[in-house]
Formats: structure tokens, sequence, C-alpha cells
């Protein structure tokens, strides 16, 4: 169930001065970032993209590396397909989230899960542009020539038990998520990175469906 809710987690960020985030200064302009942010998200509808994680576990000090493929498509439709080292599914299509890890298989409804309630709501406020408006949390804005980092931190019960903070790194290009970071309470740490990014890619409804 954690580790559902961790990648439930990162496709809602998503997806988002402190000494801790070199070469970046606060943004010069919030509201502006805001419009352009959200103009964005409403121009794109869908995102297809490769992925590579990157596992920080605080009890090892050797690092898990994972690899996979992202699709994104409106209305709150995702899906993520490990393929390496394991082989692992997920597919979140509006309110029921399917999981299949190996031979297992488990559907969940977000209805009747707060938590997975939450995370939902963080994954629309992000693909609608309006994370930066989630009251779940206390968010701050960096920049550098390249790139924004949306940093958000916890305020809910809920998320507080889960995570420390969540880092977006977002391309100034196109808006588009290129880096998203989780710090969990357990010292472990999650580092996502999105390649070879297809905006508005066709993408076809199958790949969405939930029995």
């Amino acid at each position: 169930m954690r580790k559902i809710v961790t990648i439930l987690v990162f496709l809602a960020a998503g997806f988002w001065a402190n000494a801790q985030y070199a070469g970046f200064i606060p943004v010069k302009d919030m509201d502006k970032f805001k419009v352009a942010f959200a103009l964005a998200a409403q121009k794109t509808n869908s995102i297809k993209s490769d992925f590579v994680q990157e596992k920080v576990l605080s009890m090892l000090s050797e690092k898990i590396i994972s690899k996979g493929r992202f699709w994104f498509k409106k209305d709150n439709r995702v899906r993520m397909e490990y393929y390496h080292p394991y082989q692992y599914l997920m597919i979140l299509n509006k309110d029921k989230v399917y999981v299949k890890d190996g031979q297992k298989e488990n559907k969940i409804s977000t209805r009747s899960n707060k938590m997975f309630q939450q995370i939902n709501k963080i994954m629309v406020d992000c693909m609608q542009g309006t994370t930066l408006n989630n009251t779940d949390f206390k968010t701050r804005v960096f920049e550098n020539k390249n790139n924004s980092l949306v940093e958000l931190v916890p305020v809910t019960k809920g998320l507080k038990e889960l995570f420390k903070a969540i880092t977006v790194t977002i391309d100034n290009k196109d808006f588009s998520v290129s880096v998203i970071e989780m710090q969990e309470l357990s010292g472990d740490n999650t580092i996502i990175r999105f390649l070879n990014k297809n905006l508005n890619a066709d993408i076809q409804d199958m790949l969405f469906f939930i029995k």
C-alpha cells in the first residue's frame, strides 16, 4: 500500500532561498509563474515519457535504480509501467486505481480511501496547473535560467506522516516536469527523472482501461 501511495504522490506532483537548492534563487514574479504554469497545463492534453527512478534507502548505502514508461491523458488518466529490474504496472483512471505486481492484481477506489482522495487531488492540481493553490502544502518556488523548482511541504496530518517534502523541477521551455524528488520521514529518498518527453502525443484510451 505504501508503495502505491508513493507512486501516486509522485504522479501528482505530479507533474513542481534555501542552501539545499544550489543554483536556484526565489522566483522573481510568482503571479507570472502561476499564470504561465496554468496556461501550459491547459494546453497539455497528454504526455508520453520514459523515466528513471533512483531510490536511496536509509538502511542501505547503495541506490536502487528502476526504469519504466509513463503515460498521461486528460482527464486524470495515468499509466506507469516499470520494466527494469522488475515488472510493475499501475493505472489510475479518475477515481479508480489498478496495480499489478508480478502475478498479484489489486483494484482500489479513491472514494473509499481518504489518503487516496488526497493523493488524487494533488495529481489533479498538478495536471491542471493549480498545484500552488493546494492548501495541503506550504509551497515555495525557485528558479534559474533553465528550470523552476517547486517545494511542497505537507501541512496535513496524513501527508506529514509520509513525507518531509516533495520538490518538482520544471523545464522553463514548456513547463513540463523533469525531476521529482520525495523525501520520506523514514529517511528514504526517491528521485524520478523524466526522459524523452513527448507532449500532446497520440495515446490510445485502452492503455488506461480498468475492468
